[in-house]
């Protein structure tokens, strides 16, 4: 199951968020909260799988988000 551990506010931190998250070998999925916006308009959840949410957590604290 995938579980969210971050809310972007567009695609452009969505992106830096999960390039972060998948260079210390997470799985990461990003998914936009409303489709019906552009890219860059649009919030986006940064999602992992459930068993490795307290991983991604982790990388997040220590790189300060």
């Amino acid at each position: 199951m995938w579980t969210v551990v971050y809310l972007a506010k567009n695609k452009r931190i969505a992106d830096k968020i999960s390039n972060l998250i998948t260079s210390e070998g997470v799985l990461v999925k990003l998914q936009p909260v409303n489709k019906n916006i552009g890219e860059e308009d649009s919030y986006y959840e940064v999602l992992v799988l459930e068993s490795e949410v307290e991983e991604a957590h982790n990388i997040l604290y220590e790189y300060g988000y």
